[in-house]
Parts: C-alpha cells; structure tokens; sequence
C-alpha cells in the first residue's frame, strides 16, 4: 500500500513539475482569483443599486415600476443553478449575439457578477434596514438628497453590518469557480482534473484540490475577521 502511494506522488510530481503542471495550477489560480473577486464586485455595485432601489419609498410609479423589475431580476438569478446560467451565457447568448470567444472567462466573470448581484442586493437591503431609520433622517434634515444620504451616511454604516455575510459571499464564489471548467475555462479544478490525466491517477490530484480551496477559504475566513477587528477599533 505504502509503495503503491509513493508510486502515485511520484507520478504528481512528475506531471506538476517536469511535465510544466504548475503551469497550469498557476493559471488556474489566477482564474479562480479574478472570476471571484471581479465577480464580487461586480455584484456588490449591483447589489447596492437594487437594494436602494428596493428601500426607497415608493410614492411615485417610477420606484414601484424599478422595484417590480429588481424583484424580477432577483428571481431569476437566485431561482436558476449558477451552472444552467453559465451554459446559457455562453452557448446560448454568445452564438446569438454573434460573438466568438476563445475562452469562456469574461463569460465566467460576467454570470458571476450577475448572480452576486441578486444575492448581494438581499444581503444589503436587510442591512439597510439594520441601520436606525435616524440616520436618514438626520440626512435629509441637513439638506441632503435620499441618494446621497444613503451613499455616504447609510451604506457605510450598512456595510459594517453585513461585513461576514459578505465574506461567506466571497467564499461562496470561489467555491463556485469549480464549475467553470464546463465553459472553456482553466480554473483550479480543471487544472487539476489536468494534472490527473497526465499522472494517470486523480488520488493525489484531487486531494490536493480540496487542501488548496481549503487553505484559500481559510485565508479569506481571516481576512473578513482581522477586517472586522479593525473596523470595530475604529468606531471607539
């Protein structure tokens, strides 16, 4: 048995380092990194819009016209699997829009950030609403617009609130990105899958996969929470 898993770390090695691997883990990584983090942001410029959208009074037709169609965009985007989503952006939508690509990254990137979106648009709507109703108030006392007030007195204030929610967010995605394989994209998973076909064995291969997410899981675990301290530092 012993000899049958030095054989198998023999032959990753082999493939991750005399066979250029690394490579190709290198890339994937990178990949991974950028459909998160882009996608991540993406989604929080999104978020917050709709979540504004979704908590301004509703007094006039436009915000309950805004309002319906957020709603509708929340729906379809939390209600459908990211994978269906992707496949749809990139076999459906790109050979309709007439558009080729080599790499289905910015396709990644893109469903990401509009999936984000949705789920980020609830997150800060409930912590919108966390923040005392004051706050606006003393806002718009002092002259400020609804939009302005909620940018520069509510969302920061807001943001404190939802901070960890927006860490599992990010964890999410990036536990997400395995999936991307399936739409012309090297990800760390796809990276790996390679590694094994070329070791002729996903043993090892695919232990490391899951050590790997799980060290870049943890690290973003203690960013959000070394983030939180120094934000908690702050407000005293």
């Amino acid at each position: 048995m012993n000899n049958n898993y030095a054989l198998l770390w023999e032959k990753f090695i082999d493939a991750l380092i005399y066979k250029n691997g690394y490579k190709k883990v290198l890339e994937g990584l990178f990949n991974t990194a950028q459909i998160a983090v882009v996608g991540l942001l993406i989604g929080i410029v999104i978020g917050t819009f709709i979540a504004i959208i979704r908590v301004m009074p509703k007094y006039k037709v436009l915000p309950r016209i805004l309002d319906k169609i957020c709603g509708c965009y929340v729906e379809l985007f939390r209600g459908t699997p990211m994978m269906v989503q992707l496949l749809i952006g990139y076999n459906v939508l790109l050979p309709i829009l007439g558009i080729s690509v080599d790499s289905g990254l910015p396709v990644a990137i893109i469903v990401f950030g509009l999936n984000s979106g949705a789920y980020v648009s609830e997150i800060m709507r409930s912590g919108i609403n966390s923040v005392d109703h004051g706050q606006m108030e003393a806002g718009r006392a002092m002259g400020l617009t609804y939009a302005t007030t909620m940018l520069k007195i509510v969302i920061p204030q807001a943001v404190k609130n939802i901070l960890p929610t927006l860490g599992n967010e990010f964890i999410v995605l990036v536990k997400e990105t395995s999936i991307t394989g399936y739409v012309a994209t090297i990800d760390l998973t796809r990276a790996f899958t390679k590694l094994g076909s070329d070791s002729m064995s996903y043993v090892i291969p695919y232990l490391m996969l899951g050590v790997a997410y799980l060290v870049i899981v943890l690290l973003i675990s203690w960013g959000v929470r070394s983030l939180e301290k120094r934000l908690k530092k702050s407000e005293r």
